[in-house]
């Protein structure tokens, strides 16, 4: 039998509770996020709940998985992270739980989205979420955020081991971000994120960047998307002309596409997967 109204108080009460921050495509408009939100509270009533987004492109794993990876490391060190992008749900992919070498803990669907964040943070432990205990009474096969995942959640905040919650398992669904890939005086990447002011973040990171362009010494460099004219890559947005299109290192140190004061996805009609190269200026 699952514990009591006054024994789940108790427990949280009574333990150290960790901040969970809550990812989701599940948008604004509808009652998901509070639900889960609610059940949370049920079990944990004094858990820090932080929201890092609920406006993941519908059913987008990859999108998930990169806000998450870019995400995990600003917040405090023993943080459960309950992310929920789950175009799976019901089927046989598995709900599970990562502990980590450096202390978040990871909740959600086998699918791929949890892999980055807890490969950059260093897993020690994956479980299986399956004791009856840590989950709500009756499972539905559609919203396994509010059944298994947020209980799950709650109770890693309130101290509960990560091994009580079920058997271990040996490996997770892997999810890889493809690399850059290196063309004689080209280096040929794609776009892999599109964020709300239709930024285009692509797979194309500072380093290899950097790297790239110390191979050619003083060489400028241009950045095109698909077969477009090339573009300057500057410092900041505010650097480029009004309206002009341009490339530059966002806040994930990776290269985009943007468009000051509009939007470089609708500029260009492009979205996950549209080939973008840097190229020497000639």
């Amino acid at each position: 039998m699952p514990p009591s109204r006054s024994a789940r108080r108790k427990t949280s009460s009574s333990a150290a509770r960790a901040p969970i921050a809550i990812l989701t495509d599940f948008g604004y408009r509808d009652h998901y996020v509070g639900v889960m939100k609610g059940v949370i509270a049920d079990i944990a009533p004094a858990a820090r709940i932080i929201d890092i987004t609920h406006a993941v492109p519908a059913q987008s794993i990859i999108a998930g998985a990169i806000a998450l990876k870019q995400s995990w490391r600003y917040f405090p060190k023993r943080t459960v992270f309950l992310a929920v992008v789950d175009p799976g749900v019901g089927t046989a992919r598995l709900p599970i739980a990562v502990e980590t070498q450096a202390g978040a803990r990871f909740v959600g669907p086998d699918n791929g989205i949890l892999w980055p964040a807890a490969n950059d943070a260093g897993i020690a432990r994956i479980v299986e979420l399956r004791a009856p205990k840590y989950r709500l009474k009756n499972v539905s096969s559609t919203f396994h955020g509010r059944d298994i995942f947020a209980p799950a959640a709650a109770w890693l905040s309130s101290g509960t081991p990560p091994r009580l919650l079920g058997p271990a398992v040996t490996k997770m669904t892997q999810l890889t971000i493809p690399a850059p890939i290196r063309r004689g005086d080209t280096l040929e990447g794609a776009v892999i994120y599109i964020d709300g002011f239709g930024n285009l973040v692509t797979n194309l990171d500072r380093e290899t960047i950097d790297n790239f362009a110390a191979s050619f010494r003083l060489a400028r460099l241009l950045v095109r998307i698909g077969n477009g004219a090339a573009m300057e890559i500057f410092k900041a947005y505010g650097h480029a002309p009004s309206d002009a299109a341009l490339a530059t290192f966002g806040s994930f140190e990776l290269l985009e596409i943007a468009v000051r004061n509009g939007s470089a996805a609708s500029t260009f009609k492009s979205g996950e997967g549209a080939p973008v190269t840097v190229i020497l200026s000639k």
